[in-house]
C-alpha cells in the first residue's frame, strides 16, 4: 500500500463520518504551493477556503508562533496580553469599528454576533436564501440551505431566509420587530454569488430606517480578499459616511492559525456586558500575535493592491481561455466564482487535481477560487495552462456525467 493509502484507511477508522474521504493526505507546503505525502505538487487555489493568506509557511508567520509559543501562548480571559490589545486595536483601525470580541473560528463570530442582536430586545433575525455562516446550531440557524439546517432542526427560533431583493427585505423589516440582518457581502459557500448591485447599500438604509442592526459576515472576504481591506469598504458598497453595526471576522486574519473576531461599530458597541459572552480560547497571545503578524504583513507588503490586481488579471484569463462551459465570473479580487453551463464542477475540480491544481467545486455548477494574496505573474501563468486543460470537457452533455 502507498502512504495515502495507509492515512486514508486510517482516516476511514478514526475521523468522525462528518468528513468525506480526503482527496489527498498533505505533508508540506511553501508560498502558493503544497506537496502531498506522495510528493505530488500542487499550485493551491483555494488557500484552504480562504485561509492561508500568505500562502503556505510565509516567514512572517512561522517566525510569529514561534516566538509566540516560546513566550506566552495562552493565560485565559481573566487576562490581558499586549498581543491581544494589540490585535483588537488593530482591527478597530482597519475597519473603522469601536469594540471586538475575539474567539476562535467564524462560527463564534457568527454566534457572538447572534447574541448582539437577542440583546436589542427584539425577536427576529433575517438571513438571505442560500447564505452560508456555519455549522453551530446558531449559526447553522441563520445558514440559508435547507438541506444543512434540516437534520438538526428545531434550530433557533425568529429567524427568517429571504430572497435578495430589495422587495423581500423591507416586507420584513416593516414587522417592526427585527433585531438585525445577517448577510455576506458576497455569497461565498453558494459559489461566490454577488449580491444585486446597490442590495447593500439599500439594506444599511432600510435598517437604519427600521431600528435593525446591519451585521455583516466577512469571515470569507475580509483581510484584503477582495482588493480592500474588507468587502463594505469597497467604493459605493455603502451610503458615503455609514458603517455597518457589526462585522463578523475570520479565516484569512489568521492565515491558517485558529482566530475569529466580531467587530461592533457605534451604539452596537453598547449592547454587550459583563458576563454576556466569552471564549476560553478566544483572543490568546499565540492566536493574537499571528494575526497581528499576518495583517502586518498584508499591509506592508500591500497585499490588498495584489489581490485587486491579480484578481482582475485572474478574470481576464480565465475569459480569454474561452470555455464554451463558463456561464459568467462573479466575486471580487482573489475570490472568484466561475458559473458552469452543466453540473460538472466537481468533474472540472477533480480534472484539476490531478493536473496538480487545487480549486474547488462549491456546488454542482459553480467553482470557487480563492487563491494566497500573494500570487504573482507564474502562479497565474500556470494556473491558466492547468485550469485551460481541466475544463475542456469533451463532451458536456448532463447525461454524460450523471
Amino acid at each position: 500500500m502507498s502512504a495515502t493509502d495507509d492515512y486514508t484507511e486510517l482516516f476511514s477508522r478514526v475521523m468522525m463520518r462528518s468528513a468525506p474521504a480526503p482527496l489527498a493526505v498533505m505533508a508540506r507546503g511553501r508560498g502558493a504551493r503544497v506537496w502531498d505525502v506522495e510528493g505530488k505538487e500542487y499550485l493551491d487555489f483555494l488557500a484552504g477556503i480562504a485561509v492561508n493568506a500568505l500562502g503556505h509557511a510565509h516567514p512572517a508567520f512561522v517566525e510569529a508562533v514561534s516566538a509566540q509559543a516560546a513566550t506566552l501562548a495562552h493565560v485565559s480571559n481573566y487576562f490581558a496580553t499586549a498581543p491581544q490589545l494589540e490585535l483588537a486595536e488593530r482591527l478597530t483601525r482597519l475597519t473603522g469599528g469601536d469594540r471586538v470580541f475575539l474567539g476562535n473560528s467564524g462560527a463564534e463570530a457568527i454566534e457572538a454576533a447572534v447574541k448582539l442582536a437577542r440583546l436589542t430586545g427584539r425577536p427576529r433575525i433575517l438571513t438571505l436564501e442560500n447564505s452560508f455562516h456555519g455549522r453551530t446550531i446558531g449559526s447553522l440557524s441563520l445558514t440559508g440551505k435547507p438541506a444543512l439546517r434540516a437534520p438538526f432542526e428545531p434550530l433557533l427560533p425568529g429567524v427568517a431566509h429571504i430572497p435578495s431583493t430589495l422587495e423581500a427585505l423591507e416586507r420584513e423589516l416593516a414587522a417592526g420587530d427585527v433585531a438585525a440582518l445577517v448577510i455576506e457581502p458576497i455569497k461565498g459557500e453558494a459559489g461566490v454569488v454577488d449580491l444585486p448591485t446597490g442590495y447593500l447599500a439599500a439594506a444599511r438604509e432600510l435598517t437604519t430606517a427600521h431600528g435593525a442592526l446591519l451585521i455583516l459576515d466577512e469571515i470569507q472576504t475580509g483581510a484584503g480578499r477582495t482588493g480592500d481591506w474588507f468587502a463594505f469598504q469597497h467604493e459605493g458598497a455603502l451610503p458615503p459616511g455609514t458603517l455597518p453595526d457589526a462585522v463578523a471576522l475570520a479565516k484569512g486574519i489568521g492565515g491558517g492559525f485558529p482566530i475569529g473576531a466580531l467587530v461592533t461599530f457605534g451604539a452596537a458597541s453598547t449592547l454587550f456586558g459583563p458576563g454576556h459572552h466569552g471564549s476560553t480560547f478566544g483572543g490568546n497571545p499565540l492566536a493574537a500575535a499571528t494575526a497581528n503578524a499576518v495583517l502586518g504583513e498584508i499591509e506592508s507588503a500591500d497585499l490588498v493592491a495584489n489581490a485587486r490586481t491579480r484578481g482582475a488579471e485572474l478574470r481576464a484569463r480565465i475569459e480569454l481561455i474561452g470555455s464554451p462551459l463558463v456561464t459568467d465570473i462573479q466575486g471580487r479580487g482573489l475570490l472568484l466564482g466561475i458559473g458552469l453551463s452543466q453540473p460538472v464542477a466537481g468533474i472540472v475540480a477533480s480534472r484539476a487535481l490531478d493536473r496538480g491544481l487545487i480549486i474547488n467545486a462549491a456546488n454542482e455548477s459553480r467553482i470557487r477560487l480563492a487563491p494566497p494574496l500573494i500570487i504573482g505573474d507564474d502562479e497565474l501563468h500556470e494556473f491558466t495552462r492547468l485550469f485551460a486543460e481541466a475544463i475542456d470537457i469533451p463532451h458536456t452533455d448532463p447525461g454524460d456525467h450523471a
